[in-house]
């Protein structure tokens, strides 16, 4: 049994306690101690380095990884699509994030390539397509052609978009479709959308009693609903159907927060794809889509100050979308401006791994975890810019294996 000691590194665990000076040593993927490396060890010199638990986004979309009309509009092919979701894994783990869950359009196949070590990746937890209310949010065919055949542009095993569902038992068949094909959890979009086809944002999406169909099967295999929701009524929706937790939140009011705060149901809010969205230009978009997203920033910095208030757990997600998905950890250093980048760094590691059901394993820096960790060469609790360039992760370590950086 090889053991390695990651030596001389200032340490934020991830708790959120102050951070502290140790060595930490790696066996067969695990953290297995933490004090001072015996001088006949095997170190990795981190002197003048922090180390972190490795980045958690828990709002990603790896399936959308090519320009957005052109992929909407099926004008590229499985070769290019491919291309752009592996290279945006890869990209992931450059900037630090060792786990990611894929909240639709990921299809079963890219995660097991990932997870077998094919490709390079984070980690990669998946609901594969997202559940979608027929023509509302995450439905982009044209309107003349039937709904129907819209699954005939998935690519089995690698991107599928989202399942339209027209009632109960439908969405009852799609959700035991998305399992079949290798979900972990479940999403469904429960109101309009900034980058809407067919839905305002406004707009409510699904019943009450149909969102329940969807968190009684998962509840049937262990897991868990999360809802793409911007608006009260939505949210509202949503919690009392029994979800565990909420993308976006973009107008939680009072009211609202205290709801989901008897449900325990938590908050994933993003930030970074809102100034990224904009940039209708760069980003092929339709030029409407900046009429969508005026004001939602400021917005969802009010329900995030609400939500806090409301002793919500408020995990972290990107949701970029896209070809250039390399600086996933922008999304630290606008909640540092919002926050603190300590409040941000826990919601980005053991508070997301908590909202997964994974905080057993990873999100802090402790004996018995995965040895998921990355050491920045300059402070990002000083100056949370640092989490948002990928050059700064001097060190990514996924279960204990050097993913980047110097191996001794």
């Amino acid at each position: 049994m090889v053991e390695k000691w990651f030596a001389g590194a200032v340490v934020a665990d991830g708790s959120g306690e102050d951070p502290w000076r140790g060595d930490v040593c790696v066996s067969d993927g695990v953290i297995t101690a933490i004090g001072r490396a015996p001088s006949d060890a095997e170190v990795i010199d981190l002197h003048g380095m922090v180390l972190t638990p490795g980045l958690i986004d828990a709002h990603v979309h790896l399936g959308l990884s090519s320009p957005i009309r052109a992929q909407f509009g099926f004008q590229l092919s499985i070769a290019e699509i491919a291309a752009d979701i592996f290279a945006n894994a890869g990209r992931a783990l450059d900037a630090g994030f060792t786990t990611v869950r894929d909240t639709g359009g990921l299809d079963g196949g890219v995660v097991e390539v990932i997870a077998k070590g094919k490709v390079r990746g984070p980690r990669v937890i998946s609901c594969g397509p997202v559940q979608c209310q027929t023509g509302g949010h995450g439905y982009y065919g044209a309107a003349w052609e039937p709904t129907e055949m819209w699954e005939t542009h998935h690519t089995p095993g690698l991107a599928s978009l989202s399942l339209m569902s027209g009632n109960a038992d439908e969405l009852r068949r799609n959700v035991r479709e998305s399992f079949r094909r290798g979900a972990t959890f479940v999403k469904l979009c429960v109101t309009g959308g900034v980058v809407g086809g067919h839905d305002r944002l406004d707009d409510t999406q699904f019943t009450v009693d149909e969102i329940a169909v969807a968190v009684e099967e998962a509840a049937a295999r262990g897991t868990y609903v999360t809802v793409h929701a911007h608006n009260n009524a939505g949210i509202r929706n949503a919690v009392r159907a029994g979800v565990r937790c909420v993308e976006h939140g973009t107008d939680i009011d009072e009211p609202t927060a205290r709801l989901m705060r008897e449900h325990d149901v938590a908050l994933v809010p993003t930030f970074a794809v809102v100034d990224q969205l904009m940039d209708v230009e760069s980003m092929d978009l339709d030029p409407a889509t900046r009429d969508r997203i005026a004001g939602v920033r400021t917005r969802m910095a009010a329900a995030l100050g609400v939500s806090r208030r409301a002793g919500l757990r408020i995990g972290l997600g990107s949701d970029l979308i896209g070809p250039d998905q390399r600086r996933r950890g922008e999304e630290l250093r606008l909640r540092a401006e919002l926050e603190s980048p300590m409040q941000a760094l826990v919601s980005a590691t053991s508070v997301n791994a908590d909202i997964l059901g994974i905080g057993e394993t990873v999100g802090t820096i402790r004996a018995g975890m995965h040895a998921d960790m990355v050491a920045w060469q300059r402070d990002p609790l000083q100056d949370a810019r640092v989490f948002a360039d990928p050059d700064m992760a001097a060190l990514v370590v996924r279960a204990g294996r050097i993913e980047k950086g110097e191996t001794s």
